[in-house]
């Protein structure tokens, strides 16, 4: 009888903690990502425009100083005003999903090598339309929490790849064939990057016994309180300093990562290649793609060059990729860099016959 009073009582307080991880994901959602992106679309539906392009401090095509400290500076300002809400959501639900939902529940959907729990992670990771930057503390937090390295990647760039929010900006601001090519191509990339990096990564999926049943409380002695504490603060300390210091480093060399548009059309090849590597390396906030496209289109730049920075501008970034490194090796962060950068390459010669 006594058993049965334990399984009922601790059923009922994993129930309670998963509503409660539902709560926080979706009112943080609603504040950060729902609500300010659906009077966001009304304004890119009237004025086929969503603001400035970050790079260049508004002047994106002209030629600019291959350092600058106030270019950095505006950068970061600028970049961190765009995104501070939707990453304290994502400081929030990467600590709380290490100590809210069962290891069981997520290994069922996320914790497989399979073509299924990818799927399922990509699905998972359109409605939270986060940048790669502040989906990176939810993957670590996911990847800590029991689920495997293909689920976590395909999650990871499901993100910013399939954002709901952003492919209807970019269909009233761009065109809506951009739009369809940008879903199809991010996609395959979700979905092919996610298998190849669980081919070479060394941990392909997590075992975890049958009867292996995450509790807060009696996983040790410390309190559910105590542990999302730790949880939060493990995750502050590995992502903010270096967060904040790569973006102003990018944000100085903006001159040098992103010369005059004119220089691309010297050699196309060269040009979809360099902008491949650039533009996986650079980070910007979400749907910040757009600007710069829009930017670049009225300048000329040819469509080989818009295929190759539609997937590899929102992709990844190398902040991204330092925030993630925690829950990975250096050789999966590294294959997953490269595997985008041909998946862009590829994106590109695409949109040279496509758009």
């Amino acid at each position: 009888m006594q058993h049965q009073l334990d399984s009922k009582t601790h059923h009922s307080r994993q129930v309670l903690f998963s509503l409660l991880f539902i709560v926080v994901l979706v009112l943080g959602l609603l504040y950060a990502k729902w609500v300010p992106y659906f009077q966001k679309s009304f304004v890119a539906a009237s004025t086929h425009n969503i603001g400035n392009a970050i790079v260049g401090n508004g002047h994106l095509g002209k030629a600019l100083p291959w350092f600058s400290l106030s270019l950095g500076w505006n950068f970061t300002k600028a970049y961190f005003l765009a995104i501070y809400k939707a990453f304290i959501v994502a400081l929030l639900v990467g600590s709380l999903v290490q100590v809210l939902l069962p290891v069981r529940t997520i290994r069922k959907y996320m914790g497989g090598d399979k073509f299924s729990n990818s799927f399922w992670a990509m699905l998972m990771g359109v409605p939270t339309m986060m940048c790669t930057c502040c989906t990176a503390p939810v993957a670590v937090g996911l990847k800590r929490s029991k689920a495997s390295t293909r689920s976590v990647v395909s999650f990871f760039l499901a993100n910013p790849l399939l954002n709901p929010a952003t492919l209807i900006f970019m269909g009233f601001v761009l065109g809506w064939n951009y739009t369809i090519f940008r879903l199809i191509m991010g996609i395959i990339v979700v979905l092919l990057v996610s298998w190849f990096i669980s081919k070479v990564a060394k941990e392909k999926m997590v075992n975890v016994p049958d009867n292996k049943m995450f509790d807060p409380i009696e996983y040790d002695d410390k309190s559910l309180f105590i542990r999302w504490l730790e949880a939060l603060g493990k995750l502050m300390l590995e992502s903010i300093p270096a967060y904040v210091v790569i973006v102003f480093i990018l944000g100085c060399f903006q001159g040098l990562i992103f010369p005059a548009v004119a220089n691309l059309s010297n050699n196309p090849i060269l040009g979809v290649i360099g902008l491949a590597i650039l533009g996986t390396l650079f980070v910007i906030p979400t749907a910040g793609e757009i600007p710069i496209i829009q930017t670049l289109l009225a300048l000329g730049l040819a469509p080989a060059f818009v295929g190759t920075l539609i997937i590899a501008l929102p992709a990844l970034s190398i902040v991204s990729l330092s925030l993630i490194k925690p829950a990975f090796s250096w050789k999966s962060v590294s294959y997953m860099f490269c595997a985008v950068v041909v998946m862009s390459i590829i994106s590109g010669i695409l949109g040279a016959i496509i758009l």
